[in-house]
């Protein structure tokens, strides 16, 4: 049977080579006092003595290497707080949806790290939220149809009238999915004048005006529109002289990053208005929405709350669009609903005639007073 072959530590060797060096044994002594075979002392003796000289090697870094290693400690010091300072800067003023967008997986840097740099748990992003269910796709369909003909109808209402259709649904539940569509019913509440309160509300600044040319005031807004298999949301940007649609987008979110690049392509594309007219939406009082108008010194116009007759003209573009396309059509996807919309919205402005601007086409009143 093959011996098995012996491991020694650093230590033994040493040991062993100090020995031999002291020449006080032999050869034959020293293989008999530590087991081992002749040959293997001589050769530790002479890898002793030909690494001997390393220990005694200079091996501090001269003047020169210490002070490069004193400038890449400072450079490392700047360039930790400029890191520290840009991720206060990111977190204060980009929204946590804007700074996911950022982690991108095709690059270098780890999931872990990015998340890091740009202050977002890292949960965040693996997060995929669930969809709604059958049943509830369905009842927030019969919801938003029935909204649009009784407004002012709010959960107990809604609930009733779900229940005159064999369908059970309880308030809390009612309320989650209206709050979900972007619903609230029209009722009188309590005196809301004092807006200062409120870092980004702007005052209604239509009651009043008379609006007599093209630009001069657009009105926004965000409507909930019913899927196969879900829900999208539409923005669009209508201008009020007009009742040209200037712009308008799709979107799966309520983020603002929607209706601020809707916002900038109509900008690129028609122009600036000198006012626009939105309702006091999470999206319309942020700090992007805010912050990028102001910018391009447009006035901000906000309705009242619970007020949806500030914002009428929009809510009436709704109207048509759900009854004549979204109810009759249903599209199938999202692709779909893009195609669709896009088909109606050239109809919209440039065929169909709106008895509120006496019977005008919208591009043609439009484009003609520009």
């Amino acid at each position: 049977m093959k011996a098995k072959r012996q491991k020694h530590s650093g230590t033994f060797k040493a040991k062993v080579a100090i020995e031999a060096l002291q020449e006080r044994e032999t050869l034959s002594e020293l293989s008999k006092k530590f087991g081992i075979h002749p040959n293997q002392i001589t050769r530790w003796k002479k890898e002793f003595l030909e690494r001997a000289p390393q220990l005694f090697e200079k091996t501090h870094p001269d003047d020169k290497e210490e002070k490069d290693i004193e400038k890449l400690y400072v450079k490392i010091g700047h360039l930790e707080m400029e890191r520290e300072f840009l991720k206060k800067k990111l977190k204060e003023t980009g929204s946590v949806s804007n700074r996911l967008q950022m982690v991108d997986r095709q690059e270098d840097l780890s999931i872990r790290c990015q998340c890091n740099l740009v202050s977002v748990n890292r949960g965040s992003f693996y997060y995929k939220p669930l969809s709604e269910t059958e049943d509830n796709l369905k009842v927030m369909r019969l919801m938003g149809e029935h909204y649009l003909k009784h407004p002012a109808e709010g959960v107990l209402r809604i609930r009733d009238f779900l229940m005159a259709l064999g369908i059970i649904a309880n308030h809390k539940r009612i309320r989650r999915l209206l709050r979900l569509m972007g619903l609230m019913a029209i009722y009188p509440k309590k005196n809301l004048s004092k807006l200062g309160q409120a870092k980004y509300i702007r005052p209604y600044l239509l009651k009043g005006l008379k609006i007599d040319h093209p630009n001069h005031v657009w009105a926004i807004d965000i409507t909930y529109i019913p899927m196969p298999k879900g829900f999208l949301y539409l923005t669009a940007i209508i201008d009020v002289y007009s009742r040209y649609v200037v712009g308008w987008g799709i979107s799966n979110s309520l983020d603002a990053s929607c209706s601020l690049n809707v916002t900038k392509e109509a900008i690129l594309i028609h122009g600036k208005p000198e006012i626009i007219n939105s309702d006091q939406g999470s999206q319309f009082t942020c700090n992007d929405w805010i912050e990028y108008l102001e910018k391009e010194d447009i006035k901000i116009s906000m309705d009242g709350k619970g007020r949806a007759i500030d914002n009428i003209f929009i809510e009436r573009f709704w109207r048509s669009v759900k009854y004549d396309y979204v109810y009759i059509k249903v599209p199938s996807d999202g692709l779909d609903l893009y195609q669709g919309l896009k088909e109606y919205m050239d109809y919209y402005n440039n065929e169909l005639c709106h008895q509120g601007i006496d019977h005008q086409i919208p591009a043609n009143r439009y484009y003609q007073a520009a």
